[in-house]
């Protein structure tokens, strides 16, 4: 009958591989200290409380007819804070001052002028039909014949699930332009056509059917053909002020440029709003060598529009086969169009970093601001609580720390040397994930964050707790050490589970539903309960599952904090063994 017992699968209370869960978090401990030093992110990112920053004032004016109102002040805070808080833990505040004025914090470390960039960006996408083009630099005494300058790097509207494509725009001497498009699909094909010389009252030699509607307007009134001769786009001014004031349902002018090279355009009425963008995100192309690009995706509504803007474009002739990618007034590009693209996806391409690629994504991403802003002031920000306040807060965090490992171990003796190894290694993956957290999503320390990180230490202590009490609880029904560890730990196990789901379910509450700092206090707490579970499973029970063996504590050393008088451990438990006696015969 014992020989059975061999085979049986051992039970869900046995010892297991304990080597290999300490293995695992060693590992993950020793590649999260090296991505630290390797990225050179070896201090937390402080929030603006602890170290200063850098503060913004937006001024607001009406944009595109939309009023300075309290709904569209409150839309562009919203908007703005996304902007500059991607997650809600880059500690960043946004918020409204008068009736007017936005003032935006930043905390230490962010890019000025980045930030900059990207809180007063209005991001006005629009996509417009080309009506004609022509060289943006200024007029020289003598042109040559043979200059060529390029438009700014193409954007690729794409159909979904096939390859991108490239136009840019060209244009001859100074007054001729002849648009073409390079393409890499049959989707948007090249074609080089001279265009009519634009004059003040040109339009183009083929008039078509403009998109959706019956006869096209594709003239070119006369005020805006002289916009158009006077606009300089070497000028960063002429640049804005073409694009001021001006509406959907307008013909503008605008600017495009390449290199060192400008382009300018006289442009139709919108054709597709910015506003149909669902999603932007940057990403690198190695297969058609256009380096850093941004995608886009299109709602319903604007996929349907995209299909049948690219249609109707692709009957008509240079260079009103052609659409403009305008954002802001800047030409991003303008391909050609040979067939209707189904689908709806397209792609901005150029002379695009891995950073510019990223801002701009995430400008379109988060919306166009309902109205027009300007930098008003930028000042730095001295931190709000100093070093000695920041010093104050850790020597608080130290001190809670010390009271906890005195009480274990005026409780549990050795056993305190297993909670404080496993104190050790949280806290170790705690400060590391926080540093690598700064540079990966933009994760701020701030004051209520390390508040977070002092009560993550009861949670921790907590757990530990448990797991010993029912250790002690299984000696004191009298079975031996190892036996008491392996039968403690899963209803420990579920305790702890229990205990730090709550815990955890708290933070996600408190992180969806408040803003600013306590979005921190939050997101520490939920980080931290999150990793007090990673190391009371890989961690803690596997190193008493292997101190269970030594004699110090299988023997009930008086240190040990497992002392059987103590305890008042029971006799150990033996069963009852029946035993047959012979029956003597009495005698009659």
């Amino acid at each position: 009958m014992a020989a059975a017992n061999k085979g049986r699968r051992p039970s869900p209370g046995s010892q297991g591989y304990p080597g290999r869960a300490l293995a695992v978090i060693v590992i993950a401990l020793v590649a999260l200290t090296g991505g630290m030093f390797l990225s050179g992110n070896t201090t937390p990112r402080l929030g603006i409380d602890l170290a200063g920053g850098v503060s913004i004032t937006l001024t607001a004016k009406a944009d595109q007819g939309n009023a300075v109102t309290k709904s569209n002040m409150n839309t562009a805070v919203s908007i703005i804070n996304r902007r500059v808080n991607g997650l809600g833990v880059s500690e960043a505040e946004v918020q409204t001052q008068g009736s007017n004025n936005i003032i935006v914090n930043i905390p230490k470390g962010t890019n000025a002028a980045q930030a900059e960039q990207q809180v007063g960006t209005t991001a006005q996408l629009a996509f417009r039909q080309v009506l004609t083009a022509a060289d943006g630099n200024p007029a020289t005494a003598a042109p040559k014949p043979s200059a060529s300058p390029s438009a700014s790097g193409g954007t690729t509207p794409k159909p979904s699930g096939t390859p991108s494509a490239t136009g840019t725009p060209k244009a001859t001497g100074s007054t001729t332009s002849s648009p073409q498009g390079r393409a890499v699909t049959d989707a948007l094909k090249s074609s080089v056509n001279k265009a009519p010389t634009p004059t003040p009252t040109a339009t183009p030699s083929n008039p078509a059917t403009k998109p959706g509607t019956g006869t096209a307007d594709l003239s070119i009134p006369a005020d805006l053909q002289a916009k158009l001769d006077k606009l300089d786009c070497t000028d960063p001014t002429q640049r804005t002020a073409a694009s001021k004031n001006t509406k959907p349902g307008d013909k503008v002018v605008a600017c495009g440029q390449q290199g060192n090279q400008w382009i300018k355009y006289a442009l139709g009425p919108t054709l597709i709003d910015g506003k149909r963008v669902s999603g932007a995100s940057a990403n690198f192309d190695s297969q058609q060598g256009n380096g850093w690009v941004v995608n886009l995706t299109f709602d319903s509504k604007g996929a349907s529009q995209f299909t049948k803007v690219t249609g109707d474009l692709a009957s008509q002739a240079q260079p009103n086969n052609q659409f403009a990618i305008d954002l802001d007034g800047n030409v991003v590009s303008a391909p050609s169009v040979s067939q209707a693209l189904p689908g709806g996806s397209a792609q901005i391409s150029g002379s695009f970093t891995q950073k510019s690629a990223e801002d701009l994504a995430n400008v379109l991403k988060y919306g166009s601001l309902p109205l027009a802003f300007s930098i008003q002031d930028t000042t730095t920000v001295s931190p709000a609580l100093g070093g000695e306040q920041l010093r104050g807060g850790l020597i608080a965090g130290a001190v809670g720390l010390v009271l906890v490992v005195l009480y274990m171990f005026a409780y549990y003796r050795g056993l305190s040397l297993v909670a404080l190894a496993s104190l050790v290694v949280s806290g170790a993956l705690t400060y590391t994930i926080m540093c690598l957290l700064g540079e990966a999503i933009g994760f701020a320390l701030n004051l209520p964050a390390v508040c977070g990180a002092i009560v993550a230490i009861g949670i921790t202590a907590d757990s530990f707790i448990v797991f010993f009490e029912r250790i002690r609880d299984e000696l004191r029904e009298g079975r031996s050490l190892q036996p008491a560890v392996a039968r403690g730990w899963p209803r420990a196990r579920r305790t702890i589970l229990v205990s730090d789901f709550v815990s955890f379910l708290a933070a996600a509450v408190l992180f969806t539903v408040t803003v600013g700092k306590v979005q921190g206090f939050a997101f520490t707490l939920g980080l931290t309960t999150v990793l007090d579970v990673v190391v009371v499973f890989l961690f803690t029970k596997p190193l008493m599952t292997i101190l269970a063996r030594r004699p110090f504590f299988a023997q009930g050393h008086r240190w040990s904090g497992l002392d059987p008088k103590a305890l008042g451990v029971k006799a150990p438990l033996r069963r009852s063994v029946r035993h047959n006696r012979p029956t003597e015969t009495k005698e009659a």
